[in-house]
């Protein structure tokens, strides 16, 4: 048996729509797998070192709650990025993929800088994109189908071209409404509008983030899930929204 942990970046200020599921999910499946998993909050002022965690979460949270976590991300962001250009894992959800950017305007204008990790942008705009959504996503070198939840009144543009969305839409907004595109990924990282939580009913992806932490121990994950109950609420949303 190992022990995992995931770090849960501000989980007080960035905790928009039961996205802490994502972490439940993780947890549960590792246990099934046979290993244990910590969950370590972070919180403003917290010291941390992220190379002593196997993989990061940081779910949505207001323009207020953005501005708060930025002011403590950016004291740290050249260790977090050391990590995550080095491939540990990590899933960042709608304010917290925006953060990942250069900036994020609001409605009225004004800036919030990004971490610029990501040469990416989002603008607020007054109308909200709001609904289910499906994917098509490569996942270990296969294509899949992801469902989701988005609601969100930022556009988020990938503005250098080499950079890889997390999927293509097949029905919903995505990253803004206009390309076709939702969400970053790089290396093992991906940043996403999904909410719902994403890695219940999406068990390859949940699997994935698993299995990249295990490799970076050194660890071979062995065995399968019966997934039946979470490809069943898969393919419920899938055909509820694609009518196939």
């Amino acid at each position: 048996m190992a022990t995992f942990c995931i770090a849960h970046l501000y989980p007080d200020l960035m905790n928009l729509y039961g996205d802490r599921g994502n972490l439940i999910c993780l947890q549960k499946r590792l246990q099934w797998y046979g290993h244990d998993c910590l969950v370590q909050p972070v919180n403003l002022s917290s010291e941390v070192d992220y190379s002593t965690f196997d993989m990061i979460f940081m779910g949505g949270g207001s323009d207020r709650e953005q501005g708060l976590v930025y002011r403590d991300l950016l004291r740290r962001a050249d260790q977090l990025w050391k990590q995550l250009d080095a491939g540990l894992p990590a899933l960042f959800i709608c304010g917290a993929y925006q953060l990942l950017g250069t900036h994020y305007e609001s409605a009225d204008g004004k800036q919030l800088k990004g971490l610029g990790f990501f040469n990416l942008c989002t603008r607020s705009e007054k109308e909200r994109l709001i609904g289910n959504i499906v994917l098509a996503c490569r996942i270990n070198q296969q294509i899949i189908t992801v469902v989701g939840f988005e609601n969100h009144g930022g556009r988020t543009y990938l503005e250098d071209k080499s950079l890889e969305p997390f999927g293509m839409v097949l029905a919903g907004f995505g990253n803004n409404g206009e390309d076709g595109q939702e969400g970053v990924r790089y290396k093992n990282l991906i940043g996403t509008y999904l909410h719902g939580p994403l890695l219940p009913k999406n068990p390859a992806v949940a699997d994935y983030f698993i299995h990249m932490m295990a490799a970076r121990k050194g660890i071979e994950i062995t065995g399968t899930l019966n997934d039946r109950l979470e490809d069943f609420a898969h393919q419920q949303i899938k055909r509820r929204i694609l009518g196939s």
